[in-house]
């Protein structure tokens, strides 16, 4: 396999391999007129390379959502079934000091890539969100909110021995307590019926038109991206997701008018990944050429 420059008129220019298959730091899917890149990679590896290129931060945003570490042989309900949470070796424990130790490894390199006024959101749940807030803490990040993201349709809890699993948190910190983040608060009020936004949001699970080309087992809804980069990057701004998913980082920032750089290292989901992203920017190219 051969390596060679991108493009100089490449708004992110990295390095990209000429391969059809999905080799590791792989360009898997690039569009440079919408502004979307979307590698093959483990996310520490390619932001160690980021690191040494851009030693001033690329990155205007950053919405992270890390493994929660849940498959260790717990039970869910999934379509009315009892299953197992399983889903997948990347999700598993190695127990909280090591996990910790991976969350503070990832997150310390998402500050470095930040630009001096950037902001991270990252989702989580109880399992590894405590862990994530005292990171940012001993980064030196200045946490600004957490939401609480409010499922209306979890699933139901089949132990009968807890309360119904019904919400996750989102950590919304900015890179230095020197930053001077971006917080678009007239456009907050404006979608929140001229009130000031709470941190209590409601958004339903992804629907079936989310998931038509197949869905990842914590896939966010695109709707709730959508909020979270409308309230904190403008138009033009570059975002980066280093666990890609399904990529409903990338929907959002297309569908937003934002730039969009995504790192996952399952194949699976980046073949869904593309899928996905193509659709969305030929919605987008559909709705400018209408408007001409």
């Amino acid at each position: 396999m051969r390596y060679k420059e991108a493009e100089e008129n490449c708004i992110f220019p990295l390095m990209v391999m000429e391969s059809s298959e999905y080799s590791p730091n792989q360009c898997v899917f690039r569009n440079d007129e919408i502004g979307v890149w979307l590698y093959h990679a483990n996310c520490i590896e390619f932001m160690d390379m980021l690191i040494s290129k851009y030693p001033k931060g690329k990155f205007d945003m950053i919405f992270a959502d890390p493994p929660y570490f849940l498959s260790n042989g717990g039970i869910t309900c999934h379509a009315g079934k009892m299953v197992k949470v399983d889903k997948g070796q990347w999700d598993k424990s190695n127990g909280p000091e090591m996990n910790h130790e991976f969350n503070t490894a990832w997150l310390s390199r998402c500050q470095r890539i930040l630009k001096p006024d950037g902001t991270i959101w990252i989702s989580g749940t109880h399992h590894i969100i405590h862990s994530v807030g005292y990171a940012m803490q001993q980064l030196g990040m200045k946490i600004l909110n957490d939401i609480t993201w409010e499922k209306p349709n979890p699933p139901p809890n089949l132990s009968c021995r807890y309360f119904t699993h019904s919400t996750e948190t989102i950590i919304w910190s900015a890179k230095t307590e020197k930053s001077r983040h971006c917080f678009n608060y007239k456009k907050m009020r404006q979608i929140n019926k001229d009130k000031q936004m709470k941190t209590v949001w409601s958004f339903p699970s992804p629907n079936g038109e989310e998931k038509a080309f197949g869905k990842h087992p914590t896939q966010k809804p695109v709707a709730l991206l959508e909020r979270i980069i409308l309230a904190s990057t403008n138009e033009g701004d570059l975002i980066f997701d280093p666990f890609s998913g399904s990529s409903t980082t990338g929907i959002g920032a297309i569908k937003t008018h934002r730039k969009f750089v995504g790192t996952e290292l399952e194949a699976e989901f980046i073949n869904l990944s593309i899928a996905r992203l193509k659709r969305a920017i030929g919605i987008r190219q559909s709705s400018l050429n209408s408007a001409r």
